[in-house]
């Protein structure tokens, strides 16, 4: 039976529950009492938070009951990836659409009954919108981490989460190494927007979360043992370095992982080569066969650098690169088809390169690179298109190039030597072909073909 003390403070959790605002920390003052308060009654006694962050008042009447922070998930966590069930390449482009609930502290005088799990439940429903303001895109799952000697979950479990486990009681130490603390946790999970699990694993995102992967710098996206693969592709390629007696880093994985960048959209030389490096994982440096390197107490595979990655890029045989490119190129997507037959020849500016030029072909309808050739300093592009060319297999292909190759020596060579046809276009600055071109019209009963200008 209920006593008059018991209605009353019954009475006292039911309008704090019903008047209990939850809210952004707002301003420099209120986040430094908000840290503070967490050093001082948090279990942890920290205020530490890592990457992007949230920090939300359980507040009523003025008075602070609660406190919440959000900030970056966990890097890896077996548990949660096989209930969510992606790739590691979903997981490493879409993690940012994770929160993980990093500190929540009831205030000593805000122990009323259900007021927990109050808090956590209005803060859920309003915490991707928030996110979205403030970082430019929602969050599908949030996370946490309980510690089961001192807390039960309770309030999580009230307020909609999904207890996954344990955790195995490893804390990450540097990249792609964890060392055991010997104190796992109970791992919670819950959806933030309803199907979220099912659109982390999915093959595209909706435009509204994929803006998250924009940001993802490139990683290396392939296994070990296609690392390993694409190196027997480049083994014949010359090693620059022919006196050296040793080499931390062979010729064959240093390719290998240059044209696994080049997949990925590393575009801008060996900073960018050398930062998609450290992505990899000693599995995969161990599958270019790369030696181990003193790292403190351990010897471990350690990524290339920049000096590296230059020496390659000046260093390497350009004919030999490209036969071996072009094998490996044919071992990934197969044998060119026969209707595939419309090859284009253009010249492009290197990025990040000071002005270095190249003329390149390609099969049109596939995009698929069929070679190279530099253009040479003080020259132009025409001498290296006809170099190009000349390597080229044009039977029974048709080439087509701009205005500027419309020179009698490269259809010579494309007709005579190679066995191809040609598609050149003429502009008006090339008075000699256009007159020609003008009179042969005036020759003919029907519109010059391919026009159907009469």
């Amino acid at each position: 039976m209920k006593t008059i003390s018991d209605w009353e403070t019954s009475g006292k959790e039911q309008e704090v529950l019903n008047g209990v605002i939850v809210r952004l920390i707002d301003g420099k003052e209120e986040q430094e009492r908000f840290n503070q308060l967490l050093i001082e009654h948090h279990y942890l006694h920290s205020a530490d938070m890592f990457g992007e962050r949230l920090c939300y008042l359980g507040e009523y009447k003025g008075e602070w009951l609660a406190l919440l922070s959000w900030s970056a998930p966990a890097y890896r966590l077996k548990g949660r990836e096989k209930w969510i069930g992606w790739r590691e390449a979903q997981r490493r482009r879409r993690l940012g659409l994770l929160v993980n609930n990093s500190r929540f502290l009831i205030m000593p005088d805000g122990h009323y009954q259900n007021l927990a799990s109050r808090v956590m439940s209005e803060c859920c429903k309003r915490l991707s919108a928030d996110w979205c303001r403030r970082y430019g895109h929602g969050l599908l799952m949030a996370e946490s981490f309980v510690d089961g000697q001192l807390f039960r979950g309770t309030s999580y479990k009230a307020s909609g989460w999904t207890m996954l486990g344990m955790t195995q009681g490893y804390g990450r130490d540097a990249d792609d190494f964890y060392v055991k603390h010997d104190h796992p946790k109970q791992l919670w999970v819950r959806e933030l927007k309803k199907g979220g699990r099912e659109l982390l694993k999915a093959r595209e995102l909706p435009a509204a979360y994929a803006v998250v992967e924009d940001h993802v710098r490139a990683f290396c996206e392939e296994s070990a043992d296609e690392l390993a693969g694409s190196c027997k592709y480049f083994e014949k390629v010359s090693d620059w370095r022919q006196r050296m007696i040793s080499v931390d880093y062979p010729c064959a994985g240093l390719i290998a992982l240059v044209a696994s960048a080049a997949l990925c959209g590393v575009q801008r030389g060996q900073r960018d080569l050398a930062a998609y490096a450290r992505t990899l994982s000693q599995a995969q440096l161990k599958a270019l066969k790369f030696r181990k390197k003193k790292h403190g107490r351990w010897r471990r595979y350690k990524a290339p650098g920049e000096t590296t990655f230059y020496r390659l890029l000046n260093g390497v045989d350009s004919r030999e690169l490209e036969a071996a490119l072009l094998t490996w190129q044919e071992h990934r997507l197969g044998k060119r088809r026969a209707e595939d037959n419309i090859i284009a020849v253009d010249g492009k500016s290197l990025r990040s390169s000071q002005g270095q030029e190249t003329v390149n072909a390609y099969a049109v309808k596939s995009g698929r690179w069929l070679g190279s050739e530099a253009v040479a300093e003080g020259s132009n592009e025409i001498p290296a298109a006809q170099k190009l060319i000349r390597r080229l297999d044009l039977e029974g292909q048709q080439v087509t190039l701009d205005a500027l190759h419309t020179q009698t020596e490269t259809a010579r060579i494309i007709v005579q030597e190679k066995g191809g046809d040609y598609l050149l276009s003429v502009k008006g600055n090339q008075a000699g072909v256009a007159e020609t071109l003008a009179a042969c019209r005036k020759n003919l009963r029907h519109a010059f073909s391919p026009s159907a200008d009469k």
